[in-house]
């Protein structure tokens, strides 16, 4: 018997949810397949009022209109509930809160979702798991971190940018460090060497 869990890669759909978020300090019900024609940015946290989250949840809100130009809307989540994210939110940055986001959090308080991506660890939260969902509703990329360490918003903003360029052009594929405007690759035996022979 195949489970949800084993069925959690890329290249498949990514499971849908329903949940309540906090946005523009209202709560809004959020729903994955809504997102559909765009693509997602969704990423798990441990949990509010802590260290490096906030870190990473502000860096994604800072950089937020860059990813809006690029057709994609982002969605945090945590084990938290929507009242916890409105308190984090109403609480200055200078004192370890949020202030106000451009995006929604989702609270997972059921866990639903986090045991949905697989993210969820023994104690009951969230490890940093990032996943990025095409306008189909396939997942291209997932990432793990463990709870210590934050992620890089500019190298999600980098891989987003090859996804839709190799979705654009699917004749090509794009080698490491790929930054737009690079040189791509054809993955041909042959033709791959006109790569290969310019660096």
């Amino acid at each position: 018997m195949i489970s949800d869990i084993d069925c959690l890669k890329v290249g498949k759909p990514a499971p849908n949810f329903t949940a309540t978020a906090v946005y523009d300090q209202e709560f809004i019900r959020v729903q994955l397949e809504d997102y559909l024609g765009k693509y997602v940015v969704l990423f798990f946290y441990p949990l509010d009022f802590t260290f490096v989250c906030p870190t990473e949840i502000i860096a994604f809100s800072d950089q937020y209109d860059r990813f809006q130009g690029m057709n994609t809307e982002i969605l945090g989540v945590s084990v938290d509930s929507e009242y916890s994210h409105l308190a984090w939110i109403q609480t200055d940055r200078s004192a370890g809160g949020l202030g106000d986001l451009k995006y929604p959090l989702v609270s997972d308080i059921k866990k639903n979702i986090s045991l949905a991506y697989n993210v969820l660890n023994d104690d009951g939260v969230a490890l940093r798991g990032l996943f990025i969902i095409d306008k189909e509703g396939l997942i291209q990329y997932s990432t793990v971190n463990n709870l210590a360490f934050g992620r890089s918003v500019d190298e999600t903003f980098r891989i987003l940018q090859a996804i839709q360029y190799v979705q654009a052009n699917p004749d090509e594929v794009c080698p490491a460090d790929w930054q737009p405007g690079d040189k791509t690759m054809i993955p041909d035996p042959s033709k791959s060497k006109e790569y290969f022979t310019a660096i």
